[in-house]
């Protein structure tokens, strides 16, 4: 049987893979995590292209461990922007719904 993956924890994984990408050093990024660098390097297996693409990605802003102000205004500024294409969904599901001519 297959592993069950639990999302939070692949989240987890992924960050540390991104920060891993990110800074080069795998022995310290795996020291601070509290696992063994091959641990690391598997999840950097696993995950490390799904990783790279979204750090090419212009349209994704990722955070570093210590963000500078413009990095938290893009990354607030891409989330108003998603939370506004949301509230359009809804709205637009909301007003299928009240045409809808099915009524339970």
């Amino acid at each position: 049987m297959g592993k069950k993956k639990i999302k939070v924890l692949e989240d987890v994984k992924k960050n540390y893979v991104r920060l891993a990408l990110e800074s080069g050093n795998y022995s310290s990024i795996a020291r601070r995590a509290g696992i063994d660098r091959s641990t690391l390097s598997g999840w950097i297996q696993e995950y490390g292209d799904e990783i790279r693409e979204r750090m090419e990605d212009p349209a994704t802003v990722i955070l570093s461990t210590e963000p500078t102000k413009e990095e938290l205004k893009a990354k607030y500024e891409q989330a108003v922007k998603l939370l506004g294409e949301k509230e359009l969904e809804v709205a637009m599901l909301r007003n299928l719904l009240k045409k809808s001519p099915y009524q339970p």
